[in-house]
């Protein structure tokens, strides 16, 4: 099978190589999958350049998402079990964690619900608690993760503020539902978010980015507001400053999905089933704005690392036809 295959450590459109391969053997509880579509997630550029928390051994194969196809012919979403990732022709997963794809998303949108939308609506509604008529904030609202979550919170009836960086991000978050679109690139953020709330700020903020991004955040947050930090996108690893979450009351939330994996395996199959309801009566529909062959893998996850990209990328192997079954 062809397979992407990353022998050292870098950028991915550098260190990632496409390779004829034997097909990998499950081990035990494992299943064998075939590659439907492969969603594209910045772990999978921070593992490609060595700073991601789980640092498969070399070579390896990225692609931490898939909508696969069992032996016998079940649709499933899954995470891949490392090396053996998604950009691939077959993949292997646990058997365990194998969850079923809707049936109101083909392939591509399916790949996509997975670790996105699980964190969005862990971190909106696990750890925020975010309630109807509250007002959200999310940062990179045009991408990936952001994208999900201003579905998910307009899903809950919370008013949408999206900021985003240029036009073209800009004219998305809109189309995505968001109420408010602040475009971080031409506008102060900090005074567009006080202005569109009326100086309260916002209840819940929502930030896969860090650096610059959860500096603003603190300084928009409303009286017992709560920011949840998802990810460092930019690159830069906040140090919060305790006693301005105290002068200010508001709450500093960390969200590592993939622990409920581990510690609340029950949760994250409850989180699937309300996902799949919501997608069916279209509350939810992962933002697919590129679909790339296999051969074309690593210049899209590069894309993904430079920050150019909307919504979702996903890779589609060449047995997959993107079609729901």
């Amino acid at each position: 099978m062809q397979a992407w295959q990353v022998h050292e450590l870098g950028e991915p459109s550098e260190v990632m190589r496409l390779q004829d391969v034997q097909a990998p053997t499950p081990g035990d509880g494992q299943v064998l999958l075939r590659v439907r579509a492969a969603n594209i997630n910045f772990p999978d550029v921070l593992m490609a350049r060595g700073h991601y928390q789980v640092r498969p051994p070399l070579p390896f194969t990225p692609g931490v998402e898939i909508c696969g196809e069992t032996e016998d012919g079940r649709r499933v979403l899954a995470n891949p079990a490392l090396p053996y990732g998604g950009f691939a022709e077959y993949a292997v997963a646990d058997a365990a964690a194998v969850l079923p794809a809707p049936d109101s998303l083909d392939d591509a949108e399916a790949a996509a619900l997975h670790i996105g939308y699980q964190t969005g609506w862990f971190g909106l509604h696990r750890r925020a608690r975010l309630e109807a008529g509250e007002t959200l904030l999310v940062h990179a609202a045009a991408g990936g993760v952001g994208s999900a979550a201003v579905q998910l919170g307009k899903a809950a009836g919370a008013t949408v503020i999206g900021v985003v960086g240029g036009a073209e991000k800009a004219a998305v978050a809109r189309e995505l539902g968001c109420d408010v679109v602040i475009d971080r690139k031409g506008e102060d953020v900090v005074a567009a978010v006080k202005e569109a709330t009326g100086g309260r700020g916002a209840d819940v903020i929502y930030d896969p980015v860090g650096g610059e991004a959860y500096t603003q955040s603190t300084k928009v947050v409303a009286f017992e507001g709560r920011i949840v930090v998802v990810g460092f996108a930019s690159g830069g690893i906040p140090s919060p400053g305790l006693n301005h979450a105290l002068v200010k009351n508001y709450s500093i939330l960390g969200l590592h999905w993939g622990l409920y994996n581990t510690k609340n395996p029950k949760l994250v199959l409850h989180c699937h089933e309300q996902l799949t309801e919501l997608a069916a009566r279209g509350a939810i529909k992962p933002l697919v704005s590129e679909r790339v062959p296999l051969g074309e893998a690593a210049a899209a996850v590069q894309r993904v690392a430079d920050g150019v990209t909307t919504g979702r990328v996903v890779v589609v192997p060449p047995l997959a036809n993107g079609a729901a079954a």
